[in-house]
């Protein structure tokens, strides 16, 4: 097929690209800014557009699809003649289901989870020699790619976002798949710019149970009382619903362990919400083939998905981790998995302010008591960020009042959040890092190994 992506420069499009690409599909794409790693892989397969822009001269009747990512505006020129051609336009999610539509389709939903349960699943097959199809929103050791597409593949598996699916299509990701077995890991109001009330949230994911195909399976987080209460009370009588909760386990040395069964699975991730997340994955890998205990055997090795708690620095001076959390349940969860493990040292605990829910006045008052805990706490923001969403500035007082904390130290300069992590070090520290954006383009990787290496 002759596919042609307009904004092929995104995190899930250029994947996509890639995936057609090396299933022989003939590909093209326009974007008006592209950015490292997407610019360097693009490049690599002879997919990088020569001029970044708009050019409708590229669309033609000979393209077989169109793929509209979410930067891509409702007038784009690109997008005009392909209407004009009467070519057919999928959003990201609509040509997934495309590709997929003959397969057994696995869509993990749920506000936080999503990435961390689907690696899960992935990497339990890789080891078990299941294979699948995929969709991930993290780069995973051992993968090449976040999207694989074979047409020989029985099962699609996929991270199912509830965010819209594209500017022409205004339904949330994860409702166009239509999922054979489904996943809610947790409910928890997310995305204010998009669903404005919390009861308008919880409704996308009773729509999800909506879109599962007759028959399906409905795997839900039975300990978190919103998913419990929707899944339990939905009406769908045909679809079977699996309940799961997190497994026994144990903390010694820093380390945690499962108990599953009468035997022991020592893991290299942590913390409660992960262990949930094992557990929601176990039960998809039960439903596709493989036995409980293989699972858990599979899990010892996994290390975690990019970006969740993802270890940067060691040292005798301290450990750094970073993580993608942003959303108030993430926060929280993530923190209280880091403090579990690393009780017996003085954690730090940052958090940078960058999407449009956490910089809003209305949506902050939420986070309170997300930084509780830990012996330190800090709020970073840039302001040049507030500016280029043409959102109000804010005030530290008020950001320490939503947090609870009359400590919160808010840090609005790069320099002074470098110090900060700088002096987070020492004998028995440790330092987590929580963030979707970019630390003000600071290199922390760099700065945390520094640290723990120089620090005496």
């Amino acid at each position: 097929m002759n596919i042609h992506f307009i904004a092929i420069g995104g995190a899930a499009m250029h994947n996509l690209a890639l995936a057609l690409h090396k299933a022989g599909h003939q590909v093209t794409g326009s974007d008006d800014e592209i950015f490292d790693p997407a610019r360097t892989r693009l490049q690599k397969a002879g997919l990088l557009p020569q001029s970044e822009g708009w050019f409708p001269e590229k669309i033609h009747e000979q393209i077989d699809a169109i793929v509209l990512g979410m930067h891509a505006k409702s007038d784009n020129p690109e997008l005009k003649k392909a209407r004009e051609l009467g070519l057919k336009v999928y959003s990201y999610p609509e040509y997934l289901y495309e590709v997929w539509k003959n397969k057994t389709r696995v869509v993990i939903g749920g506000s936080h989870g999503k990435t961390s349960i689907t690696s899960m699943i992935l990497h339990a097959y890789n080891a078990c020699g299941v294979k699948s199809d995929y969709m991930v929103g993290a780069l995973l050791a051992g993968f090449e790619n976040m999207v694989s597409i074979d047409d020989s593949n029985e099962i699609a598996v996929m991270e199912g976002d509830e965010y819209l699916a594209s500017t022409l299509d205004l339904r949330p990701k994860f409702h166009l798949y239509k999922g054979n077995i489904g996943v809610i890991s947790g409910i928890a109001w997310d995305h204010i710019n998009v669903f404005p009330t919390f009861e308008n949230y919880v409704e996308q994911f009773s729509l999800f149970i909506d879109s599962l195909e007759p028959e399906a399976y409905l795997i839900y987080n039975a300990e978190d009382p919103e998913v419990k209460k929707l899944c339990e009370q939905h009406t769908r009588t045909d679809i079977r619903k699996i309940p799961y909760v997190s497994p026994d386990y144990s903390v010694k040395d820093e380390k945690f362990t499962v108990q599953f069964d009468g035997k022991m699975y020592p893991l290299q991730v942590f913390g409660k919400h992960n262990l949930s997340n094992l557990s929601a994955a176990c039960e998809v890998c039960k439903l596709t083939g493989i036995s409980a205990h293989d699972f858990w055997n599979a899990s010892r090795q996994f290390a975690g998905a990019s970006n969740r708690l993802e270890l940067l620095a060691e040292g005798k001076n301290g450990v750094c981790y970073k993580d993608f959390a942003h959303s108030p349940s993430k926060v929280q969860a993530t923190l209280a998995a880091f403090m579990e493990r690393y009780a017996e040292r003085k954690v730090t605990a940052c958090f940078e302010l960058h999407t449009f829910s956490t910089l809003n006045k209305d949506f902050l008052p939420g986070y309170q008591g997300a930084l509780h805990g830990a012996h330190r706490a800090a709020v970073f923001y840039n302001p040049h960020t507030l500016e280029l969403k043409r959102m109000p500035p804010l005030d530290a007082e008020f950001v320490r009042t939503c947090f609870g904390r009359p400590d919160l130290e808010v840090i609005t300069d790069t320099g002074d959040l470098e110090k900060f992590i700088l002096n987070s070090f020492g004998e028995k520290t440790a330092l987590l890092l929580m963030s979707s954006g970019n630390w003000g383009n600071l290199n922390t990787r760099k700065l945390a190994e520094d640290s723990v290496r120089m620090l005496k």
